[in-house]
């Protein structure tokens, strides 16, 4: 077979486009993946998304048995579809290192976790893993072990962290589905900074290994499609229970996203919330805001009734989540032998050593905090629909910097908007939104209820598509 396609097209297509072409016969999987491979090997050393290939004898073997379960119509829902996880995401044979030298010499993994198998028992074909930032801990591709992951939109700016080599992978073209996970923004905060469509989803529906307090696995792509698509995947149960805390979601019918859009009539029965001010950390950049707000502008054309969201993040709440990560951090750099703790970037342990000093009853008040986080966000957001805001305060900084105000005092300024969903447990959803006037990406967050991620996504999806149609 060869396609009437060229590879540059090839490499373009979201997953679902590819599931249709590979159903009609217009192009098979093996060319998909050797384009896609193509694409890697050219512009990959100037980017920095892997740390660790697939051998391209194993991807391509995988792409050919792929096309003949598509040629025998018993394909996966993700047959000879390219896809990545996250280096934190146990895959047999690739190391979890956490972006840092003090864990160079990491064994391989000799099981898939949840969402390693999950998608390789719908088909999917795993080119590799992709970086992190140093032990999940910075907003920006920065690294100890692998250096800096660089913006395919620009070299010059950040591609966020810390899910940087995965967003980095998916706005270069290398495959249309790639596997982050997030515990304050690490997924929203790469996909708005690379213009790409994320979500995290509600917590305890995504088996994760291991669990943690806020901590979630999600898509990030290049279309809403193509997040529900999977999500259908994702949010199946782990054979292996690993994950003690999973839920089922109550409503489960990912399809709906697509199949079912959303009209302008359902979007205007909702009551959108507007946060358009996050009330302590970074001050929002007024291109940021004003994309926020015309985003709102949509919504309210089509009937819906915007309702504003007070600021509910104090400085002082969002001072007790940073000492409660740094004591978190801290804990685990103690517990390590000299010469590994050593090997942790400078920044990262002045950052975890702020916390050093703690007692007791001070780790415990800051846990506490997170609690009234929980507390405050559901109280603001309950008697909407769905809340709109900005994903992050400011947009792309200097790649090599390690988060916007490159301070270990100030170094979670930026997340006021995205961990208050980590820990409330609630879903959010982003989406490209336009871009500064030097043409960086601002991402549009939205939120939804808890479990309530399908429609969180539908209501995503509608917007996607509208603002589209408007330009």
């Amino acid at each position: 077979m060869t396609s009437a396609l060229t590879d540059t097209e090839l490499t373009a297509l979201t997953a679902t486009r590819l599931r249709a072409g590979y159903a009609a016969g217009e192009f098979s999987p093996a060319e998909v993946l050797r384009a896609v491979q193509d694409r890697i090997d050219r512009c990959e050393p100037g980017i920095g998304a892997f740390a660790r290939r697939e051998p391209a004898a194993d991807v391509l073997a995988a792409a050919d048995a792929a096309g003949v379960r598509w040629a025998q119509g018993r394909a996966g829902l993700l047959d000879g579809v390219p896809v990545t996880l996250k280096e934190n995401i146990a895959a047999v044979g690739h190391p979890r290192p956490s972006g840092s030298a003090a864990f160079a010499d990491a064994a391989p993994a000799t099981e898939d976790g949840p969402a390693a198998a999950s998608t390789a028992a719908e088909g999917a074909i795993r080119l590799g893993s992709t970086v992190m930032s140093e032990l999940g801990m910075l907003s920006s591709g920065v690294s100890g072990l692998h250096g800096i992951t660089r913006s395919p939109l620009d070299p010059a700016w950040t591609v966020g962290g810390s899910s940087g080599g995965a967003a980095a992978a998916a706005a270069a073209g290398f495959g249309p589905l790639h596997v982050g996970s997030d515990i304050g923004g690490s997924i929203r905060l790469p996909a708005s900074w690379t213009g790409l469509a994320s979500l995290k989803p509600s917590y305890g529906i995504v088996p994760v290994d291991p669990p943690y307090l806020g901590r979630a696995l999600g898509p990030l792509a290049r279309s809403v499609d193509d997040v529900a698509l999977a999500m259908q995947v994702l949010a199946r149960p782990d054979p292996a229970y690993r994950d003690p805390t999973w839920l089922a979601l109550p409503d489960a019918s990912w399809e709906r996203v697509s199949a079912d859009p959303m009209t302008d009539d359902e979007i205007g029965a909702l009551r959108i919330g507007l946060h358009p001010d996050a009330g302590c950390g970074l001050p929002t950049d007024p291109e940021v805001a004003a994309t926020v707000r015309a985003a709102a502008e949509l919504f309210a054309r089509a009937g819906a009734q915007i309702v504003p969201v007070d600021p509910f993040l104090t400085p002082e709440l969002l001072h007790q989540l940073d000492m409660f990560l740094r004591a978190r951090s801290w804990a685990d750099l103690v517990a390590l032998p000299a010469h590994r703790r050593d090997a942790v970037l400078p920044y990262i342990r002045q950052w975890a050593a702020a916390a050093a000093d703690l007692r007791g009853p001070d780790v415990f008040e800051a846990y506490h905090a997170v609690q009234r986080i929980r507390a405050a966000t559901i109280t603001a957001t309950h008697t909407v629909d769905v809340v709109l805001s900005p994903v992050a305060p400011v947009a792309a900084f200097p790649a090599e910097q390690h988060g916007p105000t490159d301070d270990p005092v100030t170094a979670l300024d930026h997340i006021a908007y995205t961990a208050p969903y980590n820990f409330s447990e609630q879903p959010a959803a982003t989406v490209d939104a336009g871009s500064t006037t030097d043409g960086r990406p601002i991402g549009l967050q939205l939120a939804g209820r808890r479990f309530a991620d399908v429609e969180l996504l539908r209501v995503t999806r509608w917007y996607e598509q509208t603002r589209r149609a408007a330009h």
